[in-house]
């Protein structure tokens, strides 16, 4: 059960936990789906983005890409454990569950590993519920039962953290695999109080409903301070040492940059520079 009024004691506690040392960098790369969803990649970017996914701190958990590059990253990544993720009914979270479900099989037979899904949220806020059910029934149908399903919540264009409780319990039982925050497509991504109110929902869902699903937090994810905080909220809520690739996400680009500085190292492995740079 979710209490909007707890959210403020649960940051208080996280706040206090989280550290921006190179042990929690390091594990936030092991957990980042490193993402390019530009109306102008190329299949150069993705060669690149699917580089710098192998990292001289770790490798990253996943790469995101949009569906035409899904059969590049998968060649390019074939010698590596990081897997290939890519969006459907983006951004706008669409009502028609058979163009999705058709876009859904098209992505998995490209080869894609992970499917980003976002949920209609504009028909769910309109308590159209039965709409969101078809959509995450006919995308999870499409997915079978070898591919992650994230299911994007848009939580910034929610005015209640309840709703947002409400929309994971609602796509967990449904299917998903991770409830996501944000598609960085609306102005307001991922923030911790939506991060409380939908690790709850995965904490119930699993002490209820003994049903498994993780949190995928993207949309403005920029420094090891901002991972920092989101690993112990998920600590806070979950428990110590839930966080790891199987439960946890991140969805961000620029963000990788920070979290090797913070290593003490750059992409290529040399010690990163200092000063005013």
């Amino acid at each position: 059960m979710f209490d909007p009024k707890t959210v403020t004691d649960v940051l208080a506690r996280a706040e206090n936990k989280a550290i921006a040392n190179a042990e929690t960098a390091r594990r936030a790369i092991s957990v980042l789906d490193l993402t390019s969803l530009n109306d102008d990649d190329t299949p150069e970017i993705i060669e690149a983005l699917c580089k710098r996914a192998q990292t001289p701190a770790g490798n990253t958990a996943a790469v995101c890409v949009y569906a035409p590059f899904v059969e590049l990253s998968c060649r390019a990544l074939r010698e590596t454990d990081v897997k290939t993720a890519t969006v459907v009914n983006f951004p706008d979270g669409g009502t028609n569950a058979q163009r999705v479900a058709d876009e859904t099989a098209d992505c998995v037979a490209k080869g894609a590993d992970e499917v980003d899904l976002v949920l209609p949220f504009k028909a769910f806020l309109a308590g159209d519920t039965a709409v969101a059910k078809d959509i995450l029934d006919a995308t999870r149908t499409a997915c079978g039962p070898q591919i992650t399903m994230k299911v994007i919540l848009e939580t910034g264009e929610y005015d209640d953290l309840t709703k947002v409780y409400d929309a994971a319990r609602l796509a967990i039982k449904h299917g998903a695999n991770f409830v996501k925050t944000s598609t960085g497509k609306v102005p307001v991504g991922a923030t911790p109080q939506s991060a409380v109110a939908m690790l709850t929902a995965i904490r119930d869902a699993r002490d209820e409903d003994g049903v498994t699903a993780g949190f995928k937090a993207s949309g403005g994810v920029k420094t090891t301070d901002d991972a920092a905080l989101y690993l112990a909220i998920a600590d806070e809520i979950m428990g110590d040492g839930w966080a790891k690739p199987q439960t946890f996400r991140f969805g961000a680009s620029g963000v990788l940059t920070a979290l090797l500085a913070t290593c003490g190292m750059s992409q290529n492995g040399t010690a990163a520079p200092t000063g005013n740079y």
